[in-house]
C-alpha cells in the first residue's frame, strides 16, 4: 500500500493548529512537504521553511527588457531606417520615446509575471493527488491540510504516519497515486 502513495496528510481545524504542525513538521526535517489552506497564511511559508521565491527578479528582468526593447526599436525606427525631421527635433528624441518605452516596460514585466508564476507553479495542473481524498473538498471552504509527500527523504510510511497522528490534527489520511 505504501508503494502507490503520493504521501500523508493531516486535517486541522484552525490555521494555528496548521502553521503550528507545519513548524513542527520543518523541525522534524521534512521538506517535501506542502500546506493547503481556504485563505492565504502568509506565516506558512516560513514554518514549512519555503525560500522567497525568484519570481520578483525575473519580473524586474523583464521589465528592463521591454524598456531596451522600446528604446532599440524607437532608436531603429527613427535614427537608421527612416530618419525624418519633423518639427526641428533631433532624431533622437528622448523626451517623445518615455511612453513607449514605459509601455513596453510594464507590458515585458507583466507577460514575465504571467507565464513565470505558471511555470513555477507547474500550471496548469489540472490534476493533483490530493483530490482523492474526498473531505479535501472542504479545503477551499474552512478545513487545513498538512500533506508530507512520499517523495521525502525522510519518508518512512510507519514513522511519519504515526508522526502525523501526533500533531493533533482532526484525521489523518494515506493519498494515493
Amino acid at each position: 500500500m505504501s508503494e502507490n502513495l503520493h504521501g500523508i496528510m493531516a486535517e486541522f481545524d484552525t490555521a494555528t493548529e496548521l502553521v503550528d504542525a507545519a513548524r513542527r513538521v520543518r523541525d522534524a526535517g521534512y521538506v517535501d512537504t506542502d500546506a493547503f489552506s481556504p485563505f492565504p497564511l502568509h506565516e506558512i511559508d516560513e514554518a514549512l521553511g519555503i525560500k522567497r521565491s525568484v519570481l520578483p527578479y525575473l519580473i524586474f528582468a523583464g521589465g528592463i527588457t521591454g524598456l531596451l526593447s522600446g528604446l532599440g526599436l524607437e532608436w531603429f525606427v527613427h535614427v537608421y531606417d527612416f530618419p525624418i525631421i519633423v518639427g526641428g527635433r533631433p532624431h533622437f528624441s528622448l523626451p517623445a520615446f518615455v511612453p513607449p518605452m514605459f509601455e513596453l516596460t510594464i507590458l515585458f514585466a507583466a507577460f514575465t509575471a504571467v507565464f513565470g508564476m505558471l511555470f513555477l507553479n507547474g500550471l496548469p495542473s489540472p490534476y493533483h493527488p490530493v483530490f482523492n481524498i474526498e473531505r479535501f473538498a472542504l479545503a477551499t471552504r474552512e478545513k487545513f491540510f498538512l500533506l508530507i509527500e512520499s517523495s521525502d527523504p525522510q519518508y518512512d510510511y510507519a514513522a511519519t504516519r504515526s508522526f502525523m497522528e501526533s500533531l493533533g490534527g482532526q484525521e489523518v489520511f494515506d493519498v494515493p497515486e
